[in-house]
């Protein structure tokens, strides 16, 4: 995450031409939680990924073109969290068709997978020796999505897409401090390959200009030549002598795994177009991600179980608690039920039953707290207040993913969650290439989460793992009312249903509700809350209740977008966590 500013593009050969001169002329991009307006928006979390968009917006490209310019973008400014080593799930409205469509850029694993993937001598691996390496690395899905996206609802070629990010990592940009700091926390296993080494350290100072040329020369093939460049061609090819043999540094003491990635497994790779997660909330429709990901059914599910109750009437203490609650059966529900569809029988419709959330609400009360690990109940065959088998607990998943919402002139609109799992990934830089690898198959379970129960998110050859990713739309009689997305690992789920109700149920304004201090329960005996939040007197409330909290320093970093009774949009994003997001308009209004 780091900011500069961003020239027009009629000015880029000139900036490039300038080098350094040109970087130092250039003023630094504000960072703004809210812009209001016509034309169109953008909301990440970086303000050059948000001005290129729009700068795409206003030059005529709709809301599928800015958003894979500002995915490509953020691959530059904020590589530790997103780029095309990585993967992702975008959702799109059509305003003209008034219908929702998914594309699943999720990672895969290697044929040569098998669910001891993490497994040596009857024993899981430890978890961080799994991250950093090349067993941990999934077929990327990012520039296959952005292909199908262009393909399919575009108005930009690849080509056309791509140029600004490209430029961009060509020419450099400033060093902020949470860029400073990231790479400050993983100096030490960035250290261990000498392709990451060579990029990232010594740590980049803070105001410095950081320039990425192998990454604007990656792009530049993938202009020129597809992305069949990495699926087929001679980047796929470095990428997987990078997964199998990892360029680990002399002298290293990490214990660094080779991995199972082979090129028919790139060239196999698909971005399968899927339909939405739909659930109907109050008057409104709430469209999200189905399966490999778990946000579409678990936000649809904490949805229904509220569905109810009337949040805006509550307590700002009983909607917590009303919130809490719901997210830790739809949890619940989640971990047992949830993974890849091609792999195990995913109950995604019954999931999303209103009949079976009102099964699972009526274990809620007003006065107490349910003691988790709560155990899921029957989505096929639901029983009031009914629950079945041992709970399955809920595993660990990196949080620096990053979200961008957009919405065009024309009303379509996009919202796009994209990763490469942990901070950093595995922490292999594609040598000569610039980019960062995932971590994304540590998504998976190691082993069963419980014992002689089915988890159906073990390992397997060319299995999605399990996601929570969360992009998220909303319509009322199929016109956008919202759209929003957030990073997070597990958390994502909570933060997204958090803001939505705060928003649709509690009226509170878009930018503030971004901003209030979160707490995310996932099904565990501690929920965890942002500092900000412990200090709330409803906080104190819902501990004299039950619940019992853990404090965390950031919980997400949201990108929305809103349409407004008067047909203008406003883009919102973070006022604080990470450093601040960044709004922007074409015409502001």
């Amino acid at each position: 995450m780091v900011r500069t500013g961003f020239l027009l593009p009629v000015l880029v050969s000139a900036l490039v031409a300038g080098g350094a001169a040109g970087v130092a002329e250039a003023a630094e991009a504000p960072r703004v939680p809210e812009a209001v307006g016509v034309g169109g928006v953008v909301s990440s979390i970086d303000p050059d990924a948000s001005r290129i968009g729009v700068e795409v917006l206003r030059r005529g490209g709709n809301a599928v073109d800015a958003a894979v310019a500002v995915a490509a973008a953020l691959g530059v400014t904020d590589p530790f969290s997103a780029g095309i080593g990585g993967g992702g799930f975008l959702v799109y409205y059509d305003a003209r068709t008034h219908r929702v469509s998914t594309v699943d850029g999720r990672e895969i694993a290697p044929a040569a997978a098998d669910a001891n993937l993490f497994v040596e001598n009857g024993t899981a691996i430890p978890f961080d020796e799994a991250v950093t390496s090349g067993l941990s690395v999934g077929v990327p899905g990012t520039p296959r999505l952005w292909q199908r996206a262009l393909q399919r609802w575009g108005t930009y070629s690849v080509d056309q897409a791509l140029k600004p990010a490209e430029d961009l990592a060509r020419r450099g940009f400033t060093v902020d401090a949470t860029f400073n700091r990231q790479v400050t926390e993983n100096a030490a296993r960035f250290g261990a390959f000498d392709s990451t080494a060579a990029l990232y350290l010594p740590v980049p100072a803070v105001g410095s200009t950081f320039r990425n040329p192998d990454l604007a020369d990656t792009y530049r093939e993938l202009r020129h030549d597809g992305v069949d460049a990495l699926y087929r061609g001679p980047i796929g090819r470095d990428l997987v002598r990078a997964v199998r043999t990892p360029p680990v540094a002399a002298g290293t003491t990490r214990t660094v795994r080779p991995g199972k990635l082979t090129r028919a497994d790139l060239a196999g790779y698909t971005a399968p177009q899927r339909e939405p997660s739909r659930t109907r909330y109050r008057d409104l429709d709430v469209f999200g991600v189905a399966p490999p990901s778990s946000g579409g059914t678990t936000v649809g599910e904490a949805l229904n179980i509220l569905e109810n109750v009337d949040l805006g009437a509550q307590t700002e203490t009983q909607y917590l608690h009303r919130y809490l609650e719901s997210s830790r059966l739809a949890y619940a529900d989640r971990n047992r039920w949830v993974g890849d569809p091609a792999f195990v029988d995913v109950p995604t419709k019954a999931l999303l039953s209103q009949g079976f959330a009102d099964s699972r609400a009526c274990l809620i009360a007003p006065d107490k707290v349910l003691t988790s690990p709560v155990a899921p109940g029957d989505p096929r065959n639901p029983t009031a207040c009914g629950t079945t088998g041992a709970p399955a607990a809920t595993p660990y998943e990196g949080t620096d993913t990053t979200h961008l919402t957009v919405a065009d002139r024309w009303g379509n609109v996009v919202a796009y969650t994209l990763t490469i799992e942990q901070e950093g990934g595995s922490g292999i830089v594609v040598p000569g290439r610039g980019f960062l690898l995932n971590n994304e198959l540590t998504d998976f379970s190691f082993t069963p989460a419980t014992p002689g129960v089915p988890d159906p998110n073990l390992p397997a050859a060319g299995k999605r793992p399990r996601s929570s990713m969360a992009p998220t739309i909303v319509l009322r009689h199929g016109e956008p009312v919202l759209a929003l997305g957030s990073p997070g690992g597990s958390s994502i789920i909570t933060t997204v249903l958090q803001v939505l109700t705060q928003r649709l149920d509690r009226g509170v304004p878009l930018v503030r509700a971004i901003a209030e201090p979160r707490a995310s329960q996932r099904n565990s005996v501690s929920t965890q809350a942002e500092a900000a939040f412990l200090t709330t007197p409803a906080a104190a409330a819902l501990q004299a209740l039950g619940h019992r909290f853990t404090s965390t320093a950031e919980i997400g970093a949201v990108t929305a977008v809103e349409r407004l009774p008067d047909g203008r949009w406003r883009a919102a994003a973070e006022t604080t966590r990470r450093g601040g997001g960044a709004a922007a308009v074409v015409t502001a209004r």
